[in-house]
């Protein structure tokens, strides 16, 4: 097969990442063909770089009628991502969009309708199911060496920003251009890897969101949520942008002990029996407990560049047909989560899965409608 002509939608920071990666020719089975920016700085510079062996356009609808490429990754601002890719899909490509699959979900429900109906291969950027741990404790987990899950908790607080990492780029920080803050733009992969390696989506969720806390922002940037799960589990998902050192530690236990992953490592306390057997069995009262083996488990592989892997995952699917590591329709799991956690702040009250997207959507305009971010 012919190589897989690409355009790129978007040269921001990602945008210019991936362009990079088709300079260096790290992306087997495809090659870079156009890519579209209204900033005259960046035209000028990828002419420069590819020695204008590379289309350059201002604005989508010329790369589609160009006809020059066959997949089209979208790296905008999230708000944007579905309405390119639907774009895209009608015009009969495939499309990989950046992470988080767009701000709502009612939106992102359109983008993966219109994907399904098109059948060309649809991807998102979460590039950390490539990491060999998280891939670990999906195995573990999927295989039942954990036996069932009864509690997740997740502390993720070290995704420290001063006040000049807002101030530095204009569509972040405002509900009207970003859509939201930790939950938009930091911890999309989390929220995503939660529920990817257990296998488990809440059933309804009670959060706090504090917004500005610790900066000059509208949106959030302190977030504590508590949710639970169809089987009676429960699970707490902490994350902020205000903490130094802060934490980065996910801890599930099941009926089979415990699993821990924290600076890189996985750590598995196993019981020799589960908790429901122990308790069935044991009759002589007292503090027993099962027999339990610290285990440090050992991981296949060293975390590579996570962004080229999910690429070349896509260019590969493309040419052969091959199940994506990273769906594009999956986008909508980790987005509901995010949204229902700022209605349950904004409502002050329970939010049930799957959530209510029209009144989330009145809500979310609301906020636009106030914003001091007009542009």
């Amino acid at each position: 097969m012919r190589l897989v002509r690409v355009g790129i939608i978007g040269l921001g920071l990602m945008g210019t990442r991936y362009v990079k990666y088709f300079e260096e020719g790290k992306v087997d089975g495809a090659t870079l063909t156009a890519v579209v920016t209204s900033r005259k700085e960046q035209r000028d510079w990828v002419n420069e770089t590819f020695n204008n062996n590379v289309d350059v356009y201002k604005n989508l609808d010329e790369l589609i009628a160009s006809g020059k490429v066959d997949a089209i990754i979208v790296a905008t601002p999230h708000y944007h991502h579905p309405a390119a890719a639907i774009q895209a899909f009608q015009a009969g490509y495939h499309v990989l969009i950046e992470k988080p699959a767009g701000v709502y979900t009612k939106q992102v429900r359109e983008m993966n309708e219109t994907a399904l109906k098109s059948g060309k291969v649809f991807g998102i950027m979460y590039n950390q199911r490539t990491n060999p741990l998280y891939m670990k404790l999906r195995d573990i987990i999927q295989s039942g060496e954990l036996g069932e899950i009864y509690r997740t908790n997740w502390t993720v607080s070290n995704w420290f920003r001063t006040q000049s990492y807002y101030d530095a780029v204009s569509w972040r920080s405002s509900w009207n251009t970003d859509g939201g803050g930790v939950l938009m733009n930091q911890s999309p992969h989390q929220l995503d890897l939660w529920q990817w390696t257990t296998g488990m989506i809440p059933k309804r969720i009670r959060a706090f969101c504090h917004f500005g806390k610790y900066h000059n922002i509208e949106v959030e940037d302190d977030v504590t949520a508590y949710v639970e799960y169809e089987n009676g589990a429960t699970g707490v998902f902490i994350t902020s942008t205000g903490e130094a050192p802060g934490t980065n530690r996910y801890e599930i236990s099941g009926t089979q002990g415990k699993i821990v992953i924290e600076n890189n490592k996985l750590s598995f306390w196993r019981l020799r029996e589960s908790t429901y057997e122990f308790n069935e069995r044991y009759k002589d009262g007292g503090f027993s407990k099962p027999e339990c083996w610290e285990c440090e488990i050992p991981i296949q592989g060293e975390a590579k560049d996570g962004h080229l892997e999910v690429i070349v995952d896509w260019i590969d699917s493309i040419r052969n047909r091959t199940p994506l590591l990273s769906p594009g329709e999956e986008g909508m799991k980790g987005l509901m989560m995010a949204n229902a956690m700022l209605l349950s702040t904004w409502t002050d009250n329970w939010v049930e899965l799957p959530i209510d997207e029209d009144l989330f959507y009145e809500y979310l305009i609301k906020k636009i409608k106030s914003s001091e971010q007009k542009e």
